[in-house]
């Protein structure tokens, strides 16, 4: 009961040496957010938000986002059950692999990207030459490149939730005669279903947002390639105001994201 008591009284004392470089932390985390909803032009902001251009951004931006995320759900979930399940060998080097675009610098996976797919590159040369069919600077590569910086997130989430879930069931229904894609339809997914849905709004977000892989990759082709982070940087040069409309429905969407996955975060935190 002392110690307890003492443990509570300990951890109730805020240490100055601790708070002081806390609130320095979170000013500088929350300052420059602040500071982009002060400068924005709130008297025009509705007649600039849907503006042709910006309009255009954002379709754009949503559409192939939306699409990169389908695409990861159909390659990913896949991917996940194989590190999560499957007996493979090498598994860890296949799984540092997959989160190798998480600590990419975006602009490398775009030139990575443009050395494989480009008019030249290992695969689009053949695509181009057999096809007639060129991903770089088409709303096509958009997708691409925000599927292969988005797509380790909706991995990383779906591998924890299938380690996570109990597979008594499975085990339960493959004993009832279930075969391992009934099993796999009707029991895995909906016991790992919270986990895809995480992954998959993590998953949107980081593609909505890409810049480094889409700019390099894709080009900045109005109306065909440029997405919002696109439309942020060229409006910053021409027409700041623009600029932080742009910025602000970005950092709306991000808090979206934010308050959608908090119960998963707190419960996967107690």
């Amino acid at each position: 009961m002392r110690s307890r008591r003492r443990t509570q009284r300990v951890g109730g004392r805020l240490p100055l040496v601790l708070v002081l470089p806390a609130l320095l932390g979170l000013a500088f985390l929350l300052i420059p957010l602040i500071g982009l909803l002060a400068e924005a032009p709130w008297s025009t902001l509705p007649s600039r938000l849907f503006s042709a251009d910006v309009g255009q951004a954002l379709r754009l931006s949503v559409v192939c986002a939306s699409v990169a995320t389908v695409l990861c759900l159909l390659l990913g979930i896949p991917l996940a059950w194989l590190l999560a399940r499957a007996e493979l060998p090498g598994r860890a080097v296949i799984r540092a692999l997959v989160t190798v675009p998480l600590v990419l610098p975006p602009v490398v996976g775009g030139v990575a990207l443009l050395l494989v797919l480009g008019r030249r590159g290992l695969v689009g040369e053949r695509l181009d030459l057999w096809f007639g069919f060129s991903l770089p600077f088409t709303t096509a590569g958009v997708i691409v490149a925000e599927a292969f910086v988005a797509m380790p997130f909706l991995v990383i989430s779906v591998e924890g939730a299938l380690r996570a879930a109990d597979p008594r069931y499975e085990e339960a229904a493959a004993t009832l005669g279930a075969g391992r894609w009934l099993t796999f339809r009707r029991v895995t997914l909906p016991s790992i279903a919270p986990g895809v849905v995480a992954g998959a709004v993590l998953c949107w977000a980081r593609a909505l947002g890409e810049f480094g892989a889409t700019i390099t990759f894709a080009g900045n082709l109005p109306g065909r390639t440029t997405t919002m982070p696109l439309a942020v940087y060229l409006a910053l040069e021409t027409d700041p105001d623009v600029a932080v409309v742009l910025s602000i429905v970005l950092l709306l969407v991000s808090v979206v994201v934010l308050a959608s996955l908090r119960e998963r975060w707190i419960s996967g935190l107690r």
